[in-house]
């Protein structure tokens, strides 16, 4: 990572800031033709900080350039040669004796943070029956578990979500977790590696079937909010005869009609402690809260956010600032996903605007288990969208249509309102969306959660998807949607190398009398070994995770760890430009997402065979617009928010 050495003439001690300020230096420039010359880029922090830090982890010693290594043409699943021994363990009683209707089956997720400041993305994995685990990189992409010493085990409830981030600006990454029905639970770092619970200190306690939460500064003030999404009450009253969980509901009639439950929104108030605005933050949602994505999708400076709804239509809120948010999916998206889990935002054509992408599943979920050609038909019309709300169940009888009159009353459904699949909508500019995932290419059969980023590095963001179920039903692949760069994308996972699972498609035992066929829930992106090529991680639901290297053929790339000053000191939310030719690279700061999970922090831009980048600009959320000179590429470059706009 290149960081300059603080200078004479233009670095400075700030003891009241409580940390050193670094200078920016980048190496030879990214077009050598044209910047002969190193370029500097002095940064300040703003004036009027008054944070404080534990620690102090910046380093004052630049690291040395990434080497791109020589390598294959392949995604190589190394999960246990990696040191990752970790296994998702599901609840024998729950979806091991017969098949039951819940959201049990919805799984955990699978988190990348760089927990102890060491420059290397770290490893934590979400459970239901025993542990999680955390794992540290030792710097190389393999892992040692460190969860005994960091005390982030929580093996007492059923977890489902978690993110990393610095809520209290010291310059460490905290740690949040969500459980169904065993409380959140808000981690601090101490440093040293070792996490404290403080969820009762900072106010965060909360008792409910939570799904997904993420961190993002809602009304610009420098500190860190947290958006925490719930579902419904899907299970029943009294705990299981273990006393470890509440048994499920066993029917999708008892799931639909489950009594909702409401996102919950704080605000961070700077001291370590948070307040419940929920009521008047216009966030509360319509209950079945599933994934967040924060983006300004239109262009007023303002974080807006997006909240898929598993049982009906995702919501997009637009920010009024002040705390305070408006309903816009009609307006903005039009028709949108219904019974949606994942979202992630991504630039996927390279014109500068952040896009958005939607994972429908309960869509997929018509087709009865036992009739083979209910689910022959569904997996051979994958990339068909439907046109109903029980999907490829409504093609087999009267049977079938009697369901969809139950569930379109259950659900509310309105037709006009929504599709039923994937969506992806197309940022065109001025606050208007456009939903393209047909002509895209990416329609797939039964997704989960969406992890992106540039895997090959050509320059443009591809998709992965975390799909399948398990048993009853028959094994039912990973998506790896490579993108062509020309608004299209390509499924490669077999030839990729990410199809089929190393192990097989079926698990060795069986459950509830029926061959378990492997499935993935939840998905992340890093480059963990520090080759300058990203890696897929996923969690997968009763097994072992898939840990898949990257030894594509290298391309050139530039990276980017950004740091707040006037902003959050993660500058989630920050977004990163790169021109090159004729095209606009864009990346944000927002790693939390996709479902469950959480992808690296540091933004990474694949450039091909290109050697010549234009300029660089990051839009902090701050308002501060700052402008590079050509970094130098194959290389991690750490940019911290300067005092004013350059």
């Amino acid at each position: 990572m290149n960081v300059m050495m603080p200078q004479p003439d233009c670095a400075r001690s700030v003891s009241q800031f409580g940390f050193i300020v670094l200078t920016l230096l980048f190496g030879l420039a990214g077009c050598p033709k044209t910047n002969p010359e190193p370029t500097k880029s002095v940064v300040e922090p703003a004036p009027q900080d008054n944070r404080t830090a534990k620690t102090n982890r910046a380093s004052n010693a630049a690291s040395p350039d990434v080497t791109v290594a020589d390598a294959g043409g392949r995604f190589e699943d190394r999960a246990i040669e990696s040191g990752i021994t970790f296994r998702m363990n599901f609840l024998p009683k729950e979806q091991g004796e017969k098949f039951k209707i819940n959201l049990y089956d919805h799984g955990c997720g699978v988190v990348v943070g760089d927990y102890d400041g060491d420059g290397h993305d770290d490893l934590y994995f979400l459970n239901q029956l025993g542990p999680n685990a955390l794992y540290k990189n030792k710097g190389d992409g393999t892992f040692v578990d460190v969860t005994r010493q960091a005390g982030v085990g929580v093996g007492d409830r059923i977890c489902v979500a978690g993110t990393f981030a610095d809520y209290d600006n010291d310059d460490d990454q905290d740690l949040f977790v969500t459980s169904t029905r065993g409380g959140n639970i808000l981690f601090e770092n101490q440093g040293q590696g070792i996490f404290k619970d403080v969820t009762q200190r900072a106010g965060l306690e909360l008792i409910a079937h939570s799904s997904t939460a993420s961190f993002v500064d809602l009304d610009h003030d420098g500190d860190l909010d947290l958006i925490v999404t719930n579902t419904a009450q899907w299970t029943g009253a009294e705990l299981e005869s273990d006393g470890k969980y509440y048994p499920g509901v066993t029917s999708y009639d008892d799931l639909v009609v489950s009594p909702k439950e409401f996102n919950n929104i704080y605000k961070n108030n700077g001291d370590g402690t948070f307040a419940d605005i929920t009521e008047v933050s216009g966030l509360k949602g319509q209950g079945w809260g599933g994934d967040v994505a924060i983006f300004d999708f239109d262009s007023d400076g303002r974080i807006d956010v997006l909240i898929t709804n598993m049982f009906g239509a995702s919501q997009l809120y637009k920010n009024l600032g002040e705390l305070t948010f408006r309903d816009v999916t009609k307006e903005a998206l039009g028709r949108i996903s219904w019974g949606a889990i994942g979202a992630k935002v991504l630039d996927f054509n390279n014109d500068g605007n952040l896009d958005l992408f939607i994972s429908d599943m309960h869509s997929d979920m018509w087709p009865p288990a036992s009739l083979s050609d209910a689910v022959t038909y569904a997996m051979q019309n994958a990339k068909v969208k439907y046109s109903r709300v029980t999907g490829a169940g409504i093609k087999f009888g009267k049977q079938a249509d009697e369901i969809e009159a139950r569930f379109v009353d259950k659900l509310q459904v309105r037709y006009d309102d929504v599709v039923f699949g994937n969506s992806l909508f197309r940022n065109l500019g001025s606050g208007r969306m456009e939903e393209m995932s047909d002509k895209a290419g990416l329609e797939t059969w039964w997704p989960w959660a969406i992890a992106a980023g540039d895997l090959d590095s050509d320059g443009s963001e591809d998709i992965f998807l975390a799909s399948g179920m398990g048993y009853p039903f028959p094994y039912w692949q990973n998506h790896l949607m490579m993108n062509n760069s020309d608004e299209t994308f390509s499924e490669r996972s077999t030839e990729l190398g990410v199809e089929p699972p190393r192990g097989g498609t079926f698990q060795r035992d069986q459950i509830g009398g029926e061959r378990a066929a492997r499935s993935s829930r939840c998905a992340a992106t890093a480059d963990f070994d520090g080759d300058g090529r990203l890696e897929l991680v996923t969690n997968n639901f009763n097994d072992r995770p898939y840990y898949y290297r990257n030894k594509l053929a290298p391309r050139n790339f530039v990276a980017f760890k950004l740091k707040g000053t006037r902003s959050n000191l993660d500058a989630v939310g920050a977004v990163a430009r790169v021109f090159v030719d004729n095209q606009i690279l864009t990346r944000q700061v927002n790693p939390a997402g996709g479902y469950l999970s959480q992808s690296s922090q540091t933004l990474h831009f694949g450039l091909g065979k290109k050697e010549c980048i234009t300029r660089v600009e990051i839009t902090w959320p701050s308002g501060i617009v700052q402008r590079l000179d050509p970094p130098k590429i194959n290389a991690v470059h750490q940019i911290v928010e300067p005092a004013e706009s350059n």
